[in-house]
């Protein structure tokens, strides 16, 4: 991030400049349950917590992203002066405020449903309150850029989603998506029969199945941009290792990050959808977690999460 840009706060009609740890949001304040906070909205239909716990490891995955992509905070060709630019899900900020560093011309905006953002923000970046599965509330044809970073679990019509990129894109503007998978595979069958690891990837899958909001999409959001009617359309996958176990030094060193992430943020990923949708109760959730933590502290398993990321153009009319 440059050092010497002048950052503004916020602007109140964007976030509510008063607002502190129990203040009510856009869309009717937050929920506490099993001693997580989450977003109120829809009577608690998002399954991840809102919470600072939650917020550092989303921080911590946007530096293993990094990591991972040599730095680079996009993949699309999108040239050296994008304009407008929108972030879809933003959630703590990171990447938006990352990228109105990098291009100072554009102007950058970042949605999602909880107000988590910090105040103080580059100029040219900005944070409303909006549901990506509700209308757009921006002009169509307007952005030259759309990204997205992990929505897994968040959509239950993806089509429709996707309509409404194609339809805020200016023509030859991109869209980028990146997602990652919940469930863990190795190469050399290192994850041995009846272990945790199967049936924590079979529990999760299932119970994105079970809500309506799959947590597959990183398996088919290529063919779902595609469909959208995208052009130019790349997918380019990475193996995110959990724990420092590759011998190549980079990956070692996500692997480090990437086993922190996952200590940051295995309740969280796991409480609301086992309670809620699985329904476990919290004494048979933290049972599991715990045999999850030990899964994780394993150095015999050589386990690592798919990531995928793929983006593609708006034609050029």
């Amino acid at each position: 991030m440059a050092e010497d840009r002048e950052y503004a706060i916020a602007p109140a009609a964007l976030i509510d400049l008063s607002r502190d740890e129990d203040a009510d949001s856009a869309y009717g304040g937050d929920m506490f349950e099993n001693g997580r906070r989450y977003h109120a909205y829809g009577e608690g239909e998002y399954w991840a917590p809102n919470d600072e716990t939650q917020n550092d490891q989303l921080d911590i995955a946007n530096h293993i992203f990094l990591l991972l992509f040599d730095d680079k905070l996009f993949q699309a060709p999108i040239g050296s002066s994008p304009q407008e630019v929108l972030d879809v899900g933003t959630g703590t900020g990171i990447w938006a405020i990352d990228f109105a560093d990098q291009f100072p011309s554009a102007s950058v905006i970042g949605t999602d449903l909880s107000p988590i953002q910090p105040l103080w923000v580059p100029p040219n970046c900005q944070f409303e309150v909006h549901d990506c599965t509700q209308e757009w509330g921006f002009r169509e044809n307007r952005f030259d850029f759309i990204h997205v970073r992990a929505l897994y679990g968040s959509i239950a019509d993806w089509p429709a989603f996707y309509d409404q990129v194609y339809a805020h894109l200016k023509p030859g503007g991109w869209y980028e998506q990146v997602e990652y998978s919940v469930d863990w595979k190795t190469d050399d069958d290192s994850i041995p029969p009846g272990h945790i690891f199967h049936d924590a990837s079979a529990n999760y899958i299932e119970a994105g199945e079970k809500m309506g909001k799959t947590f597959r999409i990183l398996d088919l959001q290529k063919d779902h941009i595609v469909r959208a009617g995208l052009v130019n359309v790349a997918e380019k996958r990475y193996k995110m290792p959990l724990g420092p176990w590759a011998k190549d030094k980079r990956l070692k060193e996500i692997g480090r990050w990437h086993l922190l992430e996952a200590c940051q943020g295995i309740e969280g990923w796991t409480m609301a959808l086992f309670t809620r949708v699985l329904g476990w109760s919290f004494e048979e959730v933290q049972v599991f977690l715990a045999g999850v933590r030990q899964g994780f502290q394993d150095r015999k398993i050589h386990a690592y999460t798919r990531v995928s990321v793929v983006y593609g153009q708006k034609p050029v009319r």
